[in-house]
């Protein structure tokens, strides 16, 4: 997935942990396909909402064999950015960061969608 990037005033926000997500998805202890169905049906919600942060919440990654990401820890924050590029909503996505601390740091990642025209 391509990063068009963000303004200063946006990686500001997000580096600083001054945003507020203004939609939270928690994929944390989901399975595979779960997680990617409330992560594809979330986006699609928040898009219909004309929401521009969300708050992914997906466990810290851990380091494991790609044969092994099927099912063990990490398995969800290993696949969510090709789930993001393959998607139907790849061309709404305008960033993906790493979550501030207070936000779940490295548990957790913002997706920022283009503003809707």
């Amino acid at each position: 997935m391509q990063d068009r990037g963000l303004d200063s005033h946006w990686d500001r926000r997000l580096k600083s942990g001054a945003l507020q997500p203004e939609l939270t998805l928690d994929l944390h202890g989901h399975n595979l396909d779960a997680a990617y169905d409330r992560l594809m049906s979330g986006i699609a919600q928040a898009r219909a909402m004309g929401v521009r942060t969300i708050l992914l919440v997906t466990g810290k990654p851990r380091p494991v064999e790609a044969a092994d990401r099927g099912e063990r820890r990490g398995a969800i924050r290993a696949k969510v950015l090709d789930w993001l590029a393959a998607s139907s909503h790849h061309s709404a996505i305008a960033a993906v960061r790493r979550a501030h601390q207070r936000h779940g740091g490295d548990g957790a990642l913002y997706i920022v969608l283009k503003r809707e025209r």
